[in-house]
């Protein structure tokens, strides 16, 4: 099923709405000299953008279903946006959610002749030389899902920063009835994206006293990890009420521990999550709901903008528009930053009229 065409218009669909104010490679050519210079394979294109432009998406981590989403062109993602754009795109990165995995993929594409970099940040100053190497180089350096403010060229956000920590919150809050220990099952302890949601989860629990935050805790986005840290979490804490984890890898691993009689309606679980891993869970009634955007969506965004900056169409200055294709026109923001626009609240009332 396409999420635009049959999943959005759910009358049921519930909008976490305050979020609407504002979640391999091709072979080496010369890398071009400033943004919007093409190396020798890209050619003039319809509406002023260039083809044949090589561009690498570097999510956090291959192999976690979130990114596999985001990028693929089989998803409608980031590659699709760049095949139907007559772009090279190539996917790839390191198998750890950590720098020192990302980086080598970052200098590998430099060296591969890139004309735009998107790039999801596993932190928001160790990839900065790099990334700034790249710039330099006159290569577009476009982050999606999680930023590095200092050293990019513009951001695609998936929703409001502030919202999202929030909006969790208060869906855990609502579970709990407003009390009691609660719990964060992030992801790396350098990621920009949960480190800022969590900052923001803290602000909004000062609108509920009854309920304590005891512990935040890393699973790195590795299954095996947050497994492991949700169980400790279990033990050290008998009396824990809820926990939030703002990361897919991170909720599906929990969700699978929460999955038993002991915990099952017990232990409140929310966060983010995609629908296809949480179905399960919200039939079974381990999970009452959890919230995301189309990560599809996201890609296919950040791919477009990606490519309008490489073709020197915009700069990422503030009140600049630019086209996405199917998902219409998009204006950048403060802070060189364009939001997709809010994530959506599943339940067991919705979600299984959402594929991804």
């Amino acid at each position: 099923m396409n999420l635009r065409q049959a999943a959005w218009p759910v009358a049921s669909l519930v909008v976490v709405s305050v979020l609407l104010a504002a979640c391999s490679s091709s072979s080496s050519s010369t890398p071009p000299s400033s943004p919007g210079t093409s190396g020798s394979s890209s050619s003039a294109a319809s509406g002023g953008l260039k083809t044949g432009l090589k561009v690498f998406v570097i999510p956090k981590n291959l192999g976690n279903s979130y990114f596999t989403t985001s990028d693929s062109a089989k998803s409608g993602g980031a590659i699709a946006a760049l095949d139907a754009l007559g772009e090279t795109g190539t996917e790839t990165s390191g198998t750890t959610d950590t720098p020192a995995s990302q980086i080598p993929a970052i200098q590998a594409a430099i060296s591969k002749g890139a004309n735009a970099l998107l790039i999801s940040a596993t932190d928001p100053t160790a990839l900065c030389p790099t990334l700034n190497a790249a710039m330099k180089r006159g290569i577009a350096v476009v982050t999606y899902d999680s930023d590095a403010p200092t050293c990019r060229s513009l951001f695609i956000n998936q929703a409001s920063t502030q919202a999202i920590g929030a909006s969790e919150v208060d869906l855990l809050a609502k579970q709990i009835h407003d009390t009691g220990e609660i719990a964060v099952v992030s992801a790396s302890a350098s990621d920009t994206n949960q480190n800022t949601w969590i900052m923001y989860m803290k602000q909004e629990l000062t609108k509920y006293p009854n309920m304590k935050l005891v512990s935040v805790v890393y699973g790195n986005d590795d299954t095996a990890t947050a497994t492991q840290v949700t169980q400790g979490l279990l033990e050290q804490y008998p009396n824990l009420k809820g926990i939030i984890s703002p990361t897919t890898v991170g909720i599906a691993a929990a969700a699978a521990v929460l999955d038993t009689a002991k915990y099952r309606g017990k232990v409140a679980l929310t966060g983010l999550g995609t629908p296809d891993e949480m179905k399960k869970y919200v039939a079974d009634g381990t999970v009452q709901s959890f919230e995301l955007w189309n990560p599809a969506d996201l890609g296919y965004l950040a791919a477009y903008a990606a490519v309008e900056l490489a073709s020197g169409k915009i700069n990422g200055s503030q009140g600049q528009t630019f086209s996405a294709g199917k998902l219409g026109s998009f204006t950048i923001g403060a802070d060189k930053t364009v939001l997709l626009g809010p994530p959506y609240v599943f339940s067991a009332a919705n979600i299984n009229n959402f594929n991804f």
